[in-house]
């Protein structure tokens, strides 16, 4: 089996050579065949000199991209990468910073075993981030799943089969949000409890404006759910406050459309035709192994 680990990153090098040691090490005495394959989103910082002796890896690569993108996006243009130019079976999505956790991989890649064209998902169970962003975070599943019906409790940490990747790569969605497109493609999925790591190196590096950005991102895959239930959501509030209507009864109805307007906004991130031309933002692929 071979198995690619899509590995998205901006000035984190550091943290990348320590979660390569420890993937190196995690996947020791298994006989499926490993590769990496690093996004490079137009990092400022210098690409190391020196990689660590990974001896369980057949490869490791880094695409370099000349201009910064995004992290949806970085995912997405490796994803499409991987499907025209590799072999592989399945392809792994993690971030660089130590908060998926290498020692999850196993479980991701023995779950296919019961459903092997089921993309699995890591469902956290337990967070390591502040009490604010644990707040945020509940108010983003609570939204979510009131507007569009949709419980996405995952994020870019998966393993994907080929078949999935095939759809990714053909959906619009999967430009602007990877977990929107991937739930909006696949309904059917195998889900893994997954504990959220500690960063290795530094603070995190999610603002308040990119976290509402992603969001919104996750939401908009689903823009006409949002605005179906919104229009329900208004007749049977005018319904009950009919006969106390007030500037202070009618700011619901006024959050409501600046957040319909805002999820429209954000669904025009979606663009296939600037998907399809992602190779044109590839400086070159380097084989650091």
């Amino acid at each position: 089996m071979k198995i690619k680990i899509l590995i998205p990153l901006y000035n984190d090098w550091q943290s990348l050579l320590k979660l390569l040691e420890n993937i190196n090490h995690q996947i020791d005495n298994t006989d499926m065949v490993f590769s990496i394959l690093v996004v490079n989103d137009g990092s400022i910082e210098k690409i190391p000199q020196r990689f660590p002796d990974c001896s369980k890896f057949n490869s490791i690569k880094i695409m370099n991209l000349k201009n910064n993108i995004g992290h949806a996006r970085c995912i997405a243009t490796g994803l499409k990468y991987i499907m025209e130019n590799d072999e592989f079976d399945y392809v792994i999505p993690m971030d660089s910073d130590g908060e998926d956790r290498p020692e999850e991989i196993k479980d991701l890649i023995q779950k296919t075993e019961t459903n092997l064209e089921l993309p699995v998902v890591c469902e956290r169970i337990k967070r390591s981030e502040g009490t604010l962003f644990k707040l945020c975070y509940f108010f983003h599943k609570l939204i979510t799943k009131t507007f569009t019906g949709k419980s996405i409790r995952f994020g870019n940490f998966t393993c994907l089969p080929k078949i999935i990747i095939k759809k990714m790569i053909e959906e619009k969605a999967t430009w602007s949000s990877f977990s929107g497109a991937l739930s909006k493609i696949s309904k059917d999925k195998i889900a893994v409890s997954s504990e959220r790591g500690t960063r290795y190196f530094g603070p995190s590096k999610m603002s308040f404006k990119n976290l509402i950005v992603h969001s919104l991102s996750i939401i908009s895959v689903f823009k006409y759910n949002v605005l179906i239930r919104s229009i329900l959501f208004f007749f049977v509030y005018l319904f009950l406050i009919y006969e106390k209507i007030s500037v202070i009864t009618l700011i619901p109805l006024l959050l409501i459309i600046i957040f319909n307007l805002l999820v429209f906004v954000i669904s025009r991130r979606e663009n296939l035709e600037n998907y399809r031309k992602s190779n044109l933002n590839i400086l070159d692929v380097k084989t650091v192994k």
